[in-house]
């Protein structure tokens, strides 16, 4: 399958999801502010980097798990920002405990990864973790991707209608370094910090509980390495995140009582399929 096939397979398969509503004001004031013609060369090059991934990992097809996953990321997209960019999440075909977002708003996460889960909530924690990769631009910031010709990958949002050959060229050499973030030598510590406290602080704001990627990941840092070793590889270890995951939780008073796990609902969904 071509990569336009499979970019357009991720559009029909999966649901959009509106990012949208209250953000936290400190993730908002982070960012930098875009123009329209920006957002279309990042929806453009991450629709491209969407396909990459599809075509290393298949996607998983059950429709009520994807639908699923999609209603948890509706419910954190409420309390999120980047109102004018549609999410998919799509669940990949593999036992690898792992998950990968493209700029845009294109998520993934995998079935080894939702095996390995337990609650809703701990879902709910990883996908937040990549929406906060997407939500903050961080592949976007660190190749300078944006819609000006002063950008030195000058008119992705152009693509589509053709483009010379100076361009066409930069625009693959982005996405090979792309790829690289994603499947070779990961995002900066920087980047990982925010995408976990800044995810921690969405799941807490959409009622969830705010130690979820915590508990997850005190499971999983002990499992058989040919499920973890990807993400090992990719991430800081386990220990650093959780280290900052309580800090952002102590500072920020997200603890306390009354937060969901939705254990039954997960169970519901997941376990039946067992």
């Amino acid at each position: 399958m071509t990569k336009a096939a499979l970019a357009a397979a991720i559009l029909l398969l999966l649901p959009s999801l509106a990012f949208g509503g209250d953000l936290r004001a400190r993730a908002h004031a982070e960012l930098q502010v875009v123009t329209t013609d920006d957002v279309k060369s990042e929806v453009a090059f991450g629709r491209e980097v969407a396909a990459m991934i599809l075509g290393k990992y298949p996607l998983y097809r059950d429709e009520s798990l994807t639908r699923y996953v999609n209603l948890v990321a509706r419910m954190l997209a409420r309390n999120s920002n980047r109102p004018e960019l549609n999410f998919t999440v799509g669940v990949l075909d593999t036992d690898m405990i792992n998950g990968f977002s493209a700029p845009g708003g294109y998520i993934f996460v995998t079935k080894g990864a939702i095996d390995a889960m337990d609650d809703e909530a701990e879902l709910a924690g990883v996908i937040a973790h990549e929406m906060m990769h997407v939500s903050q631009r961080h592949i976007v910031k660190e190749l300078n991707i944006h819609g000006s010709d002063l950008s030195p990958a000058a008119g992705f949002s152009h693509m589509i209608g053709g483009a010379g050959d100076v361009v066409k060229v930069a625009f693959v050499k982005a996405m090979d370094e792309a790829v690289n973030i994603l499947f070779e030598r990961g995002y900066k510590k920087q980047d990982e910090i925010e995408a976990d406290t800044l995810g921690t602080e969405l799941i807490a704001t959409a009622g969830y509980d705010p130690e979820a990627l915590v508990r997850y990941f005190e499971k999983i840092k002990g499992g058989q390495e040919k499920e973890t070793v990807t993400l090992k590889k990719l991430h800081p270890s386990f220990d650093e995140r959780i280290g900052w995951i309580k800090q952002a939780v102590e500072k920020n008073g997200l603890g306390g009582e009354g937060h969901k796990k939705g254990v039954e609902r997960f169970n519901g969904v997941i376990r039946k399929k067992g």
